[in-house]
């Protein structure tokens, strides 16, 4: 733990009482004392404050910054205008996926883009390899917080928080503004309606501090990674190295909606046009037990005790009271929406129906 890095709300965590742990080369908190379960209702009940400051950050500025990324990333950059942000993917020329990244388009010269923790200095790598000149891409890693305000009462909690926030109770979806100094995105990794705030790193004390003072009276809290992983299962969203991955390409991950399939250039292209006309040899599907127990990432998923697929996500549903995970099950075998398996829970069959997710309604917009 001594080698990570940490982030400027460390001494807060610690205080907090916060069990730290690494991920993605970072010590960060997995749970505060009230615990994951009781994290993940705060923010599906009423507001959740995350520190996710491990998130990357590139700044890519110069003549053409934005065209240049929207060649290399999936999704089509010019289907948003200045002030919006965008789920892409940053692909090989194979069609895996070396991460999932949320961009920012600021204009047609300026780009910010958030890719996950551990990956971020190998994104940073293949835009510079492939950065025309006067294009600059420029790690900001330690110079901004990232704070995941999020839940049905995240509004309320922010526009006290911040000075002249009140328009941002009716922020688009994906839209952004810079609110005294902040970046403010109405986004999250949670199915909750909720914002990013991007803050500079020296001001991340003072912000969490208000954030906090302002979500518990309304019945929030601080929430760490453990719940942030629960959550985003109920919605079925990935988590990159389990879900997406350089050998789970977006095809299988039925991550297509993020491709801009129209266009001309981006990496890995012609890879994923050649599989998404053939069809995949294997899809990501949602399992929810009918039995009791929980699956989790790795497990083999049976018929009739044949293994049809693996499990890539899995945990414990807070919302629902059972079992749900993620999990590619090859084509061939014919496993459909409605259809049962089993997963091999250490040796035990755990029945489970195959479902379509979110596995809970989504309050995001």
């Amino acid at each position: 733990m001594a080698d990570l890095l940490t982030s400027p709300l460390h001494d807060r965590h610690t205080a907090l009482g916060a069990t730290l742990g690494a991920f993605g080369g970072w010590s960060m908190p997995l749970a505060y004392p009230a615990g994951t379960v009781a994290e993940h209702t705060s923010v599906r009940e009423a507001v959740g404050v995350f520190d996710v400051s491990h998130l990357g950050k590139l700044a890519i500025t110069g003549p053409g910054a934005a065209e240049f990324v929207n060649r290399c990333f999936t999704a089509d950059l010019g289907k948003i205008g200045p002030g919006k942000a965008q789920y892409t993917l940053c692909c090989t020329e194979s069609g895996g996926v070396v991460d999932d990244v949320i961009v920012y388009l600021v204009g047609p010269d300026e780009v910010l883009a958030v890719p996950n923790a551990a990956n971020a200095g190998r994104v940073a790598e293949m835009l510079r390899a492939a950065a025309p000149d006067g294009v600059e891409i420029t790690d900001r890693h330690r110079d901004l917080a990232v704070l995941a305000v999020q839940g049905p009462k995240a509004a309320e909690a922010l526009v006290t928080v911040l000075p002249g926030a009140a328009d941002l109770a009716g922020m688009d979806y994906m839209a952004f503004a810079d609110v005294a100094g902040i970046r403010v995105c109405r986004t999250g990794y949670t199915g909750e309606r909720g914002y990013e705030l991007l803050v500079p790193a020296d001001d991340a004390l003072r912000v969490w501090d208000a954030l906090l003072a302002a979500a518990e009276p309304l019945g929030g809290g601080p929430a760490g990674l453990g719940a942030r992983d629960t959550l985003r299962t109920e919605m079925g969203y990935p988590l990159h190295g389990q879900d997406l991955s350089e050998e789970i390409t977006p095809v299988q991950a039925g991550s297509g909606w993020a491709v801009g399939w129209s266009k001309p250039d981006f990496w890995g292209r012609k890879a994923l046009l050649a599989e998404k006309e053939a069809g995949p040899a294997r899809r990501l599907r949602g399992l929810r037990a009918t039995g009791r127990g929980v699956p989790r990432a790795g497990m083999a998923v049976l018929v009739d005790g044949k293994q049809v697929g693996a499990t890539t996500s899995g945990t414990f549903s807070p919302t629902l009271k059972t079992g749900i995970a993620l999990a590619l099950i090859d084509t061939a075998s014919g496993v459909g929406l409605d259809d049962q398996v089993s997963v091999d829970v250490r040796g035990r069959a755990l029945e489970c129906a195959v479902v379509k997710p979110p596995f809970v309604p989504s309050h995001v917009r």
